[in-house]
């Protein structure tokens, strides 16, 4: 490391807002959210000092301990202690804490003064600390715990000016080590309140805003009823605000596609462009703002600090299960996708819980089936309203959505029943403040998971989109032939090979076909479809084609296997990264196609029963 840079460690407790003081020195989007576990891994950024000094900044998991229990805390513990394999020991830390929950961060300052390396406290959110009348005296408290105390507020422009002032000059020196013994460690929530008497004045140990809502937003039976209305809402405004945007997408994209088909001569390569690219990839691309919507809801929520809340009511109900509260953020944020919710397992710190969490987080709706979703209530599902006020497609959306959770809930107490260690582990999670959502943070977050989105348009869902219109062209109908040409043709072939398969859950090859190039990516289902069905002939719309080819019963069917059907190949690639077993891979991978199998199987035979 030349003297010119610096390294530098971010740490602290769990949504002290070390990530949004870290994306405003590095200029990085990294994801921010008003509740713990959100960082889970290292995360590392550059900033250029006035001075012109390189600092590398590492954004490093929150722990509320270095005595760690759990694989993102080990991390923290063993990258600031130097001790991490391939890893440079930082030259400073910088302690972020919470102005505002000072009594339970400054514990944690305290272990770290004691690993013997620079320090410096950064004091985040003083703005908020201010607004509800907590003083602190920074000088006294820079002089009590002998090291750097400077004031951010990390969601503001500027808000890190003093933090920056303080590295940018020379290291601080590092403060005398207290002795290591056990009546010394013993002694830290002692010091603690020595300090807070000495330096902190705090009218009230909440805000009283905070109170007030909690009254209602934690009671056991009004809590519980204003979560299921605040989700059934928010897929009610997902049809109601993200249909119209998507079905004006899709005819865009049609009117398009037919200008430049008349400008090409008749032969493959207008087909490759008229039904491949227009037809399937606009398809897919039509239902960006259902995805967006979705998730400017979540976000707004994440923000508010209601999560964690949500966590402590359903804690009970998970236990029941086998799972626990800290389970819930995990497999929240497996509704965008699975990938990051079983990264996000790592702050669970009981072995068996997280083992548990990862298996059924792909259980949960991830935004990669929504366009699935979304094609076949608008094409099967009629807009007419329920009570008179909610709207069908909407209420069908969340049973779907409810159907993961169930029967994740289901797998988790078959999980409970069979393992040996029947154990049950408390819940302890800190509940942050309540907030307005930032403009900025979910702004950020949208335009991350459009990124994403046609992130995998442009790459694996156009790349399979061609192949899929290959097959399905490729190769032609022979002389005489009565049928129509597609079902001579690698798609055809292969499609009524799969049929046998799944010819009981009322899937024709068409269908069985797209499940292929599901399975590398979720959205590639609808542009397959698309695809096959307009090399086909079919004319009209997707929805409209489905409509007039196959019947109710094998659209809900194939609706119920979405919901529990094998996950995508990257899933499975992250379970075993995480798990380190291929035994893993395989339970996964089989009790899902089991249970989607069996689901369809139920529900395509009563529905033909019914109709």
């Amino acid at each position: 490391m030349s003297a010119s840079t610096l390294r530098i460690a971010l740490v602290g407790n769990p949504n002290c807002g070390k990530t949004a003081l870290f994306n405003l020195l590095t200029g990085g989007r990294q994801k921010v959210a008003n509740y713990a576990g959100v960082t889970v891994e290292r995360k590392e950024g550059r900033f250029m000092a006035p001075s012109g000094r390189l600092l590398q900044i590492l954004d490093l998991p929150g722990t509320y301990s270095l005595e760690a229990n759990s694989p993102d805390e080990q991390i923290t513990r063993d990258i600031c202690a130097g001790t991490y394999p391939g890893e440079a020991p930082p030259d400073l830390i910088v302690c972020v804490a919470d102005a505002t929950n000072l009594r339970l961060h400054l514990r944690f300052v305290l272990e770290v003064k004691r690993l013997g390396r620079p320090v410096v406290l950064a004091l985040n959110m003083m703005d908020t600390a201010r607004s509800r009348g907590i003083v602190i005296d920074v000088p006294e408290l820079s002089r009590r715990l002998g090291l750097p105390v400077v004031e951010t507020v990390a969601v503001k422009r500027g808000g890190a000016k003093a933090l920056i002032g303080q590295v940018d000059g020379e290291v601080p020196a590092t403060a005398p080590l207290p002795p290591d013994d056990a009546a010394n460690r013993a002694d830290l929530h002692a010091q603690v309140r020595e300090l807070l008497a000495a330096t902190v004045t705090m009218p009230r140990a909440t805000a009283e805003i905070d109170d007030a809502l909690d009254r209602w937003a934690l009671h056991p039976v009004f809590g519980l009823a204003i979560l299921a209305l605040v989700m059934f809402l928010v897929f009610q405004a997902v049809y109601a605000a993200g249909k119209p945007m998507s079905d004006l997408i899709g005819d865009g994209f049609a009117w398009l596609g037919g200008h430049v088909a008349a400008l090409m001569p008749a032969g493959p390569l207008q087909s490759l462009v008229l039904d491949g690219l227009f037809g399937g990839l606009g398809t897919v691309l039509g239902f960006l703002p259902v995805i967006l919507v979705l998730f400017f809801f979540i976000l707004t929520l994440e923000e508010s600090g209601y999560l964690p809340r949500a966590a402590f009511l359903l804690d009970r109900l998970m236990l029941s299960v086998g799972l626990t509260g800290r389970s819930f953020i995990p497999l929240l944020s497996s509704f965008a996708c699975a990938i990051p919710g079983i990264m996000g397992t790592r702050s669970i710190q009981d072995p068996r819980d997280r083992l548990a969490t990862i298996l059924i987080a792909p259980l949960m709706t991830c935004s990669a089936r929504l366009p699935v979703y979304a094609l076949l209530i608008g094409a099967f599902i009629p807009s007419r309203k329920v009570f008179g006020l909610f709207n069908l497609q909407g209420v069908v959306l969340f049973a779907l959505y409810l159907a993961g959770i169930l029967g994740a809930m289901l797998v988790g107490w078959v999980m409970k029943h069979i393992r040996r260690d029947k154990s049950e582990h408390a819940l302890m999670m800190e509940l942050p403040s309540y907030r307005l959502p930032k403009a900025r943070d979910v702004s950020i977050g949208l335009y991350e998971r459009g990124m994403i989105f046609l992130k995998r348009l442009t790459g694996v869902i156009l790349g399979l989109t061609v192949l899929m219109w290959f097959l399905s062209t490729f190769p032609g109908a022979p002389e005489g032939a009565t049928l129509p040409a597609i079902d001579y043709s690698f798609a055809g072939y292969i499609g009524r090979g799969l049929q046998y398969i799944f010819a009981p859950i009322g899937f024709n090859w068409q269908i069985s076909l797209a499940l292929i190039p599901a399975f590398a990516a979720r959205e590639t289902a609808v542009a397959a479809l698309a695809t096959v069905y307009l090399v086909g002939g079919e004319a009209e719309g997707l929805g409209q084609a489905l409509a007039g080819q196959i019947p109710l019963a094998s659209a809900l069917s194939l609706l119920v296997w979405f919901a529990y059907a094998p996950q995508c190949m990257s899933t499975l690639a992250i379970i075993k990264r995480e798990t380190d077993s291929w035994r893993n891979v395989a339970i996964s991978f089989g009790y899902m196609f089991v249970m989607a199998y069996t689901a369809s199987f139920i529900v395509y035979q009563v529905t033909r029963a019914l109709t």
